[in-house]
């Protein structure tokens, strides 16, 4: 079932704290990844491979390159829920 925007981003928000320990309300849609959250690449993979769990979908590595911020991934769940 597809979840709505506020859903998805609570959830990466979730699991951003979790793998950095970043406060989730630090993660905001536009939000970059690396530059405004300072996420390096092993914890964006994991980051990544847990929302793959979390929401139910499949995030190829060459889709999760171009997903440098929180609404880019936001979207891509959204959509790959569809």
């Amino acid at each position: 079932m597809a979840q709505s925007e506020n859903e998805i981003l609570d959830g990466i928000a979730d699991l951003v704290n979790e793998e950095t320990g970043l406060p989730k309300e630090s993660v905001e849609m536009d939000k970059s990844f690396t530059d405004d959250l300072d996420i390096d690449s092993l914890s964006m993979t994991s980051i990544v491979v847990h929302a793959e769990e979390k929401f139910g979908v499949t995030i190829p590595d060459e889709d999760s390159k171009n997903l440098s911020t929180v609404r880019d991934v936001v979207a891509y769940i959204q959509q790959a829920q569809g």
